[in-house]
């Protein structure tokens, strides 16, 4: 039978003296205290390790810093991993190497993966947006800090000068990309946690505001002032395919010739280039077909329907239809964008099922049960749609000329 050993008390811990040689004190249950011959004092855990039965001593740190009852602690949790048959020091070492890791797993890097998966869900341009405002904001104040020791408060001190600024919507987004970034860390394995996923009520609600549009009736007179302007003719033929087509215009900007499906009369956007990630078909009316006929001579030898004046063989940029409307004196009034919610609310006016309208926008419906039931593209309403707007933007031409409704008399600026 083991001899029973007496548990050491405070006061024989703080009154044990050095010695010539180094010697140890028992707690008993393979706990003991080493006293060295410099006057060190230090906890060791003496245990047989599972399956092989070899002997072996733990450092559990060193007295006072490591008290009596820490180590006693110690060895509880250690005897309760030996029950399990699970080496204490081993488990230790494991335990302390992925702290080492995690300490090295900063923000700016988590950042850097989880924009690897953001590209391939979003478009380009939104993905070098999103790049660009955590490089600007985030990544130079607290992105070397360890992913795992990030505070609250450390990110609301980094907002809190742009939401001084009044720029309410910038913090609005970057509270957005954060918590995906730590939802992201979390589905990994970094996190058990997302401890930011309630900062933004750390700040000010941003009103909400709506991308300026015309009302319906302001058509005739949007279309007039487009033939007026003095604007490039690939200019005007963009603004005109993205009126007709309901896109965005990202995606007009972009338009291949290859996307072009004359057999079907179909403009086939690839998930790629969408928003959403889903493949996108536009039914091509006659005048659409019309504007493609006129623009071939110019562009049709070009992988892109609207090349760029300084470099033909890349798009347009984005925001050409933009800086036209601008110069043609919509500042704050209607922007590209804009076209969308112009044809949405004329179309929703005149009766059209909302299903359809949505779908010519390429919404995706919020509700994720009816969308995985509601599997119709409703392509041969949407033609029918599309050809009634068409035809309802050429009637609001008359009296202007539109690009795309065919007039043998057209007369273009070009410059």
């Amino acid at each position: 039978m083991p001899k029973k050993v007496a548990p050491l008390t405070d006061s024989q811990i703080k009154q044990a003296k050095p010695k010539d040689k180094e010697y140890k004190m028992s707690d008993g249950d393979g706990l003991y205290l080493r006293v060295r011959a410099n006057g060190t004092k230090d906890w060791i855990l003496r245990y047989k390790a599972p399956f092989v039965g070899k002997r072996c001593d733990m450092s559990l740190g060193v007295y006072p810093k490591t008290t009596l009852a820490n180590a006693r602690n110690q060895r509880a949790d250690a005897h309760e991993l030996l029950s399990q048959n699970i080496d204490p020091k081993e488990h230790k070492a494991h335990f302390m190497l992925e702290q080492k890791k995690l300490k090295s797993v900063t923000l700016e890097s988590m950042i850097n993966d989880w924009l690897k998966v953001k590209r391939t869900k979003v478009s380009a341009d939104h993905a070098i947006d999103i790049e660009r405002s955590l490089n600007a904001h985030i990544i130079p104040l607290i992105g070397p800090r360890p992913i795992t020791e990030l505070q609250n408060m450390e990110l609301i001190e980094v907002l809190r000068p742009i939401e001084a600024a009044g720029k309410l919507e910038t913090v609005k987004r970057l509270c957005q990309r954060i918590n995906e970034i730590m939802i992201y860390c979390v589905n990994i394995g970094v996190l058990n946690a997302n401890s930011f996923a309630g900062v933004s009520k750390a700040f000010q609600t941003p009103a909400e505001k709506h991308l300026p549009t015309i009302t319906p009736a302001e058509l005739p007179l949007l279309l007039q002032n487009i033939n007026r302007a003095s604007i490039k003719i690939i200019t005007r033929c963009l603004i005109e395919w993205q009126l007709h087509t309901m896109v965005r215009p990202s995606e007009a900007a972009a338009a291949r010739w290859e996307e072009i499906d004359f057999n079907r009369n179909l403009w086939v956007i690839p998930a790629a280039r969408m928003k959403v990630k889903n493949e996108h078909l536009v039914p091509l009316t006659p005048q659409t077909l019309y504007l493609l006929d006129f623009i071939k001579p110019i562009s049709g030898h070009r992988e892109f329907l609207f090349p760029a004046d300084r470099n033909p063989n890349t798009h347009t940029n984005t925001q050409t239809a933009n800086m036209a409307l601008k110069r043609m004196g919509y500042h704050k009034k209607l922007v590209a964008h804009g076209l969308r919610s112009l044809a949405s609310t004329t179309l929703n006016e005149q009766g059209f099922d909302g299903d359809v309208i949505e779908a010519c926008l390429a919404h995706i419906d919020s509700n994720t049960v009816r969308k995985a039931y509601n599997r119709t593209d409703y392509l041969e309403r949407r033609r029918k749609l599309m050809c009634w707007w068409s035809q309802h933007i050429e009637d609001a031409s008359r009296g202007s000329i539109a690009l795309s409704n065919g007039s043998k008399n057209l007369k273009l600026v070009n410059n």
